[in-house]
């Protein structure tokens, strides 16, 4: 059996994508402290904005994904990669007091390669260790776990003030090596030798399903809107005149409940209307959410920022619990490296593409008119949902013989701690 998700209690079950998604969001979070320190250095939006081309790691990490597929096992790659973004951590501190430079630069690119990499190898490791069925509630919990981790790690703005920047990235890279220590207790999820070998048959076959075409210009545009706001949000929190302390309070804390009530939410409808009906009513929600930071950047003070930001990340976790119940649903346990990191690459790219001029063009025509331009760059995904659906007919399911037609029942082992 490939995935050893029905061999352990439901509750176990979940506490272990808890800990893979912890895991997942820390680095996201440590990402999230970089447009702050770019502008406390006194960095421009323009030069702000090109952080997120190192956003191209994500977009790009389909080319390198085989090699985790292939060799070795999926919680010997999220380890080593944890353990090379604490290098890299540690490489920043060494360098953050003589201002923003080649070598910042080049320690953020190695951070975000391998958390990339991390990516591949979580995400296939949650695919093949959660039965089908469950993706709803399991994806409730990714998100929270997620944001948990994020939380956590967006917890360094408020060190620079005691340790300074070095020692906020010295805490990082220390925190880092903690979390790959956790992740090699977690249970292994074996792939058979069979399915290692067969990975760009089975990677051919999948692709020559029907509307495959119209499956990826979905997953490329549905939330495009999230990631075309790029650093832009952390900037505007900067220019209104919050401090560390508020910016993190606001982007993680209460950002961070919102996702999770959104999430929490978003998994129950998934799992009550099915994954079809949610995407298109979440996405819609999400799309519109956009337009309340037009209405923050177009306000002044404070409070009208704190309800855009909450709106947002509250939309952002509905529409995220059916898109990633969606991904995980159409990909192959045995392939998931692969096929899902082809179909997150895809949902990453063209944010990224757009995100990377962000401060550029918020320079020329305002905030304002910049978040209402990122709710429209969502809207083809719509007219491509019809042909995403199919994917979710029977029909149009992955070949029976990579499915367990009847999961075995799960046995009640008491958690282990």
């Amino acid at each position: 059996m490939l995935a050893p998700g029905g061999l352990v209690s439901l509750r176990r079950q979940l506490a272990i994508v808890a800990l893979v998604y912890v895991i997942e969001g820390f680095p996201v979070g440590v990402h999230n402290v970089w447009p702050v320190f770019f502008r406390r250095n006194e960095a421009s939006l323009g030069e702000i904005g090109w952080l997120s081309v190192l956003g191209f790691a994500w977009s790009f990490k389909v080319l390198w994904s085989p090699l985790v597929d292939r060799f070795g096992e999926r919680r010997g790659w999220i380890a080593g990669c944890l353990a090379a973004m604490a290098a890299s951590q540690l490489a920043l501190a060494a360098v953050a007091d003589g201002g923003i430079g080649g070598a910042v630069w080049l320690a953020l690119a190695l951070f975000c390669l391998a958390s990339a990499t991390q990516d591949i190898a979580i995400d296939a490791y949650t695919i093949g260790f959660v039965e089908r069925g469950r993706e709803g509630l399991a994806n409730s919990v990714r998100i929270t776990a997620y944001r948990a981790g994020l939380l956590v790690a967006s917890g360094l703005l408020l060190l620079p003030r005691w340790i300074g920047w070095p020692g906020a990235f010295t805490a990082a890279a220390l925190a880092l090596l903690l979390l790959a220590a956790a992740v090699l207790r977690a249970p292994s999820v074996p792939v058979p030798e069979a399915a290692r070998r067969e990975l760009w048959p089975a990677l051919r076959r999948w692709l020559a399903r029907d509307r495959v075409l119209a499956v990826a210009a979905f997953v490329l545009f549905y939330r495009v809107g999230d990631r075309a706001m790029g650093p832009m949000p952390a900037a505007l929190w900067v220019d209104r005149g919050f401090s560390n302390e508020e910016i993190a309070l606001l982007s993680t804390t209460f950002g961070m409940l919102a996702t999770v009530a959104g999430a929490v939410c978003g998994g129950a409808v998934v799992t009550r209307t099915g994954i079809a009906r949610s995407l298109a009513v979440l996405g819609a929600l999400a799309l519109a959410s956009n337009l309340g930071y037009t209405a923050a950047a177009l306000a002044t003070g404070k409070a009208p920022v704190v309800a855009a930001a909450l709106v947002e990340s509250f939309c952002g976790g509905l529409a995220t619990a059916a898109f990633l119940s969606f991904l995980m649903r159409i990909c192959e346990k045995e392939h998931a490296a692969v096929q899902y990191a082809l179909l997150s690459s895809l949902a990453l790219m063209a944010g990224t593409a757009i995100a990377a001029p962000s401060g550029w063009i918020t320079e020329r025509i305002g905030y304002a008119a910049y978040f209402a331009l990122t709710a429209a760059f969502a809207l083809p995904a719509f007219a491509f949902l019809p042909g995403a659906r199919s994917w979710l007919e029977p029909g149009q399911a992955p070949p029976a013989a990579l499915i367990p037609a009847s999961p075995p029942a799960p046995r009640r082992d008491p958690p282990r701690s």
